[in-house]
């Protein structure tokens, strides 16, 4: 299986960096090619811009999506989007590691589905959720935050997780056709002890041992609506 991690902490010696060692070690152990894409190591650029396309169908208006799957037919991509978007199709499993900011992605995380989910490649027309271009690869998130776990869940004070990351795991990741797993939450992650961190590490490994007997997230099946996504009844 080849497994791709894109990781997203400025901070090399964090504990999501830790996180993403871990996980890359363990794969590795059993025989997985594993290739990691440090986000803040490569100064990877977030920002989805007129500047990511030097030759344009439409000079006049930009058209973000429309002018993706212009680049990428004229193989105009830039060499940033290009090579990400090569190690997104070669994998089977993507990871996305990271810290949760503000109950959602940090920006350079974001910025990097942004610019390489590329209409026409990840996604397209009526290519989307069970059809999704992506279908046949596995997703997963494995990230870090302070709260502590018994602060989320149906009737906790934030509410729980699932709904909290919902434009990820179901408007990114899922709707691209990724068979997207439960994640894997780093609780309280600043202020616990290091035994417990080493705990924490354990915990991520029995995960990526039992990774195929994990719980799906289901997301709709167009087969359940009709050619204009009007429910059947």
């Amino acid at each position: 299986m080849n497994v791709l991690i894109v990781h997203a902490h400025p901070e090399p010696q964090s504990f999501c960096t830790a996180m993403m060692q871990g996980m890359q070690r363990r794969f590795e152990a059993q025989g997985h090619v594993v290739t990691v894409s440090d986000l803040y190591a490569k100064q990877f650029n977030p920002v989805a811009s007129a500047a990511d396309f030097p030759e344009r169908s439409n000079p006049d208006y930009l058209v973000y999506a429309l002018e993706q799957r212009h680049a990428q037919k004229n193989n105009a991509l830039p060499d940033d989007i290009a090579e990400e978007l090569a190690l997104l199709q070669k994998c089977d499993l993507l990871i996305l590691n990271f810290p949760l900011y503000w109950f959602s992605l940090p920006a350079i995380l974001k910025g990097w589905i942004d610019r390489v989910f590329l209409s026409g490649v990840v996604y397209g027309g009526r290519n989307f959720y069970d059809r999704g271009l992506m279908k046949g690869k596995q997703a997963w998130l494995t990230f870090t935050l302070g709260g502590r776990e018994h602060m989320f869940g149906d009737n906790a004070v934030h509410a729980d997780l699932n709904t909290m990351l919902r434009p990820v795991l179901r408007g990114s990741l899922g709707y691209a056709g990724f068979d997207v797993l439960e994640p894997f939450a780093a609780y309280h992650v600043p202020y616990i002890s290091q035994e417990a961190r080493v705990e924490m590490l354990d915990q991520l490994d029995t995960a990526v041992d039992t990774l195929n007997t994990r719980a799906r997230i289901t997301y709709p099946s167009l087969d359940d609506f009709d050619p204009q996504m009007n429910p059947l009844k």
